[in-house]
């Protein structure tokens, strides 16, 4: 694992809003080669940080979660290190001017251009999110199906996902559809809103128990203040 300092993982800061505003202003139009589009860079081995250096000093935009870990060394000190949350993925926003930017500091492996950009804004958005919220998140490296939830208190009230059973754990999951990848966050107790099992539609109001995984979907956000209870 990369050790890094703690340094910006957005550049600009306002890189995902504006991302999400001109992809979606953009959707259904014909791209060209200065249309702007997100280019997952897969980079060399512990090479994230070289390259996010070299993207703010060419001014390209970029995004790359990034988590603090603690761990005790030797000596018994706990040290703070700071790295990607997706290993050796950095996301590149701009025109074919700027994925030309990107390969050419020699940091990248390989690059392949998101098909679904505004989707992946919306992942990455949500996944800052939590991020921007303290909490400690940890990489999940599968996804998996389940019956349809909503959070209804806490921190995460309007998040809707799919309930996956782990041991002596409750976490909710955050997905980034285009790696098949995410980031879980532990929760405390908390009550869920059934909304029926894959394929079916369904509202009943049911207290979970026992250890839960919620795979979050972005696109079925909800940010309503509150949620009105259903009784079955």
């Amino acid at each position: 694992m990369p050790i890094l300092a703690k340094e910006p993982s957005l550049f600009p800061n306002h890189v995902l809003a504006q991302a999400l505003e001109e992809l979606a202003q953009a959707a259904g139009s014909p791209s060209h080669d200065a249309s702007p589009r997100w280019w997952a860079m897969y980079t060399r081995s512990r090479q994230e940080k070289q390259l996010m250096r070299k993207l703010k000093a060419l001014n390209t935009a970029f995004c790359c979660p990034t988590i603090e870990r603690r761990h005790r060394s030797p000596s018994g000190r706990i040290r703070r290190v700071f790295a990607p949350l997706f290993a050796n993925y950095v996301f590149v926003y701009g025109d074919m001017e700027s994925r030309y930017s990107a390969l050419a500091t020699n940091c990248v492996s390989q690059c392949q251009q998101v098909g679904d950009g505004l989707r992946l804004t919306r992942d990455l958005a949500d996944i800052q999110r939590l991020i921007d919220l303290g909490e400690p998140l940890s990489p999940e490296s599968r996804l998996q199906p389940g019956d349809r939830v909503r959070i209804k208190t806490g921190s995460f009230a309007g998040f809707e996902g799919t309930i996956v059973q782990r041991n002596n754990e409750t976490r909710l999951l955050v997905a980034v559809n285009f790696m098949q990848k995410g980031a879980s966050v532990l929760l405390d107790d908390c009550q869920m809103e059934y909304l029926g099992s894959p394929g079916t539609a369904g509202d009943a109001l049911c207290e979970t128990k026992g250890a839960i995984d919620v795979v979050y979907h972005p696109r079925t956000v909800r940010h309503e203040p509150s949620l009105r209870n259903r009784q079955t």
